[in-house]
């Protein structure tokens, strides 16, 4: 897969920090959930280098024993937190099957390997726009509605257009 963030090269390392999101300001960090009405779930992706609304972008993730180690992953951007901030849930390629914290959310091209993916709809994170490893694509409208109705019935939030 080729980078097409405009960060780097053609080769999807090339460019681009190996340690980006994983510590100091720029750092991913796991966050409580907003409340109900701090969350307007939008599609919007752009192809400009930063994490925006339906993008899966890669990053570094914490794991979740809070112990400083994590592993370049990638997230579903789901909705605008600041100005360098965007919210996201991960994604995985282990199987979930049968897990309600888990949307199934078929293969896609920010998985080289072409294998099936599910959204962690439990943990929520924050994402700072230099935290950014790469953008990998952008999910398709019908599969990010379903992640922001699955989002919606959890947390209450509102989803935009």
């Amino acid at each position: 897969m080729s980078d097409t963030s405009g960060r780097g090269g053609t080769d999807e390392n090339a460019g681009v920090d190996e340690h980006a999101g994983q510590r100091g300001p720029a750092a991913t960090i796991e966050i409580e959930p907003p409340a109900a009405d701090g969350l307007v779930l939008t599609y919007a992706p752009q192809r400009d280098g930063d994490p925006d609304a339906g993008e899966v972008v890669w990053t570094w993730v914490p794991y979740e024993e809070g112990d400083g180690r994590g592993k370049d992953r990638p997230v579903l951007v789901i909705g605008v937190q600041n100005a360098q901030r965007a919210y996201a849930v991960r994604l995985t390629s282990k199987s979930h099957e049968g897990d309600r914290d888990f949307l199934p959310i078929g293969p896609g091209a920010w998985d080289s390997q072409g294998r099936p993916s599910w959204v962690d709809i439990e943990q929520v994170y924050s994402v700072h726009r230099d935290g950014m490893r790469r953008e990998a694509s952008a999910l398709d409208l019908t599969r990010f509605a379903r992640v922001a109705q699955a989002l919606q019935k959890r947390y209450g939030w509102s989803v935009g257009g």
